[in-house]
């Protein structure tokens, strides 16, 4: 009978949480209805009981953690909640269902990705990039396909199986320049896969590098809100196009990834929820989450930099949400804090991208303040990072790590055992040669 009792007590409970959460706004036990467009940020029951009863709240955040692993779904009300009332308890509770969840798919593995920094060139005026057309004060540089080639020979003794071409939109960048290092690349190392991260193309571009060898691009959506992109963005950007690309990307057959800044000026937790049901919604195969960090020539050179802990956040729900995503512990982690890219593996990451470009030009390439640039961010760190890793009860393999789709039979989820399938490719492209 007691037992029976707790039981609908509960149930109740959680019930009554619910509604009222979606009805009204608490933060200062201010009352009101819901309007058109707008999310609850905390429920305010539990915002009561968490004085008087502590213990409810963490029960009950627990309970939203274990239905995102079980169904890799909430609704808006529930992410929203999520992201405004966490502590350290439930926290370290998201962080061990991610890295429980990161295991099962991918056992101890952590990949590396090899970044070459093409170009800080940029014909784009992005509000918050320390790269952007109106900095007057970046010292401009591009690498020649020939130190491109250099850059992957070291980093395939090194043990990197993957390339990531990574720049401004710089059009001394043609399509026939791109084609010709994704083919020089592919002759020299077939074994290798290559991910471009070079904006906003046609389609038609983008078919002309898959045809020529690349396997992956990497184009961050940034916010999956119009307005608050507009306010990142000059006029000449738009979030429609930048959508647009993202689903020519994913319909050609390249492994697709997208991301945001957490933290970003004007952001809100309405928008990073936003993000996370675009994410669910789009499904691609990588996404990139780091803080916003600024950079003093920008016109937001004086924001405050986004949270660490809000970062580490949003990559476990990730982890959650699609157990299969190839996640990384980004440059800019490793930037806000000296153990911030070991704190994103154990928050769900399972991917780390090092520095390969020249060291001459690493510093040039500054899109906010403060980047690390030397030492175990840097390819010549590796050993290093193998060893960090280990420490953590991770292993770094020689390995492309490509995404795996999981198959679904009855009950049980599953990755596919072999690497990512190979895709036949047009050979209709122009042959050329560095």
């Amino acid at each position: 009978m007691g037992r029976t009792f707790s039981s609908f007590a509960i149930a109740f409970t959680e019930r009554l949480c619910y509604y009222i959460n979606k009805y009204y706004r608490t933060e200062f036990a201010r009352v009101r209805p819901e309007q058109e467009g707008e999310r609850i940020e905390h429920c305010i029951f539990v915002y009561y009981l968490s004085i008087l009863m502590p213990s409810h709240k963490d029960f009950f955040m627990k309970r939203l953690i274990d239905k995102l692993a079980a169904t890799q779904t909430l609704e808006k009300e529930e992410l929203l909640y999520l992201l405004s009332d966490y502590d350290d308890n439930s926290s370290e509770y998201l962080f061990a269902r991610a890295r429980d969840v990161a295991k099962q798919h991918f056992g101890d593995q952590i990949y590396l990705r090899g970044l070459i920094e093409l170009s800080n060139y940029c014909k784009c005026d992005c509000l918050y990039c320390g790269i952007r057309r109106s900095n007057k004060n970046a010292e401009r540089y591009r690498l020649t396909p020939e130190e491109v080639l250099d850059c992957c020979e070291i980093g395939h003794k090194l043990g990197f199986r993957t390339f990531v071409l990574q720049g401004g939109e710089d059009r001394h960048f043609s399509d026939d320049i791109i084609v010709s290092m994704v083919e020089s690349i592919k002759s020299a190392y077939p074994d290798s896969a290559i991910t471009l991260s070079l904006g906003e193309k046609s389609k038609a571009s983008y078919q002309r590098y898959f045809n020529a060898g690349a396997d992956r691009y990497l184009l961050r959506h940034e916010t999956a809100d119009p307005i608050h992109y507009a306010r990142l963005h000059p006029k000449s950007q738009s979030l429609q196009n930048r959508m647009k690309c993202l689903y020519d990307l994913k319909s050609i057959g390249y492994q697709v990834g997208t991301g945001f800044m957490v933290g970003s000026p004007y952001q809100t937790l309405e928008n990073l929820v936003s993000d996370l049901l675009f994410i669910q919604e789009f499904q691609p195969h990588m996404v990139g989450v780091g803080p916003f960090l600024p950079h003093h020539d920008t016109p937001f050179g004086h924001h405050v930099k986004g949270s660490m802990e809000l970062t580490l956040l949003m990559i476990a729900i990730l982890r959650l949400m699609i157990p299969n995503l190839l996640i990384p512990s980004t440059t800019a982690l490793g930037t806000i804090h000296c153990t911030g890219r070991e704190q994103g593996i154990l928050a769900g990451a399972n991917v780390i991208m090092p520095n390969l470009s020249p060291t001459n030009v690493r510093k040039k390439y500054l899109l906010y303040d403060n980047k690390i640039s030397t030492g175990q961010e840097a390819a010549e760190g590796v050993i290093d990072l193998r060893n960090r890793m280990q420490t953590l009860g991770y292993r770094i393999p020689v390995s492309r790590g490509d995404y795996r789709p999981v198959h679904q039979h009855g009950n049980t989820r599953h990755l596919s055992p072999s690497l990512y399938p190979p895709i036949e490719r047009s050979t209709s492209h122009v042959q050329s040669s560095i």
